[in-house]
């Protein structure tokens, strides 16, 4: 029987193929759940009073790190899962912020796609992907460079 959900294996991620991932509404309670569990206690993510009348930003916005943990899942559940073996390195802009509310997904397209050297049934694919909001924005990009299973590894 065919296992749904899996990965994208190197085979299928040659330079230049795109993909969008689905969409993920970000909310208040989500925000505040991240800034808890990591401690932030920065009040740019805690404070609506200094947010309202200090802050240049205005709104309940989410913290970078959180939206590219999201892009991130956005992606797992759909490009990585038992084909995904390392994430090796990147670069990330944070363009402009996410507030709640906002709806996101991730826009990937392959920009390096090659077998490694070293780790024989491993490969080398690198992504540039792109954060988007519901009104067409980038929010953030990154370039992730992952160890991808090869299909007869």
């Amino acid at each position: 029987m065919p296992i749904v959900g899996l990965g994208f294996y190197f085979e299928d991620l040659p330079v230049g193929r795109k993909f969008q991932s689905l969409g993920r509404t970000v909310m208040d309670a989500d925000i505040c759940a991240f800034c808890n569990v990591i401690h932030m206690t920065e009040v740019l993510f805690t404070d609506m009073e200094f947010i309202k009348n200090e802050s240049d930003i205005k709104g309940r916005i989410a913290p970078g790190s959180f939206i590219y943990g999201i892009a991130e899942g956005l992606l797992a559940q759909s490009t990585m899962q038992k084909t995904g073996y390392a994430f090796i390195n990147m670069e990330l802009t944070v363009h402009q912020p996410v507030f709640a509310g906002d709806t996101i997904h991730v826009e990937c397209e392959v920009i390096e796609s090659r077998l490694s050297a070293s780790r024989p049934g491993r490969s080398l694919v690198r992504t540039s992907n792109k954060v988007v909001n519901q009104r067409g924005e980038v929010v953030l990009s990154y370039t992730p460079l992952r160890m991808v299973k090869c299909r007869n590894a």
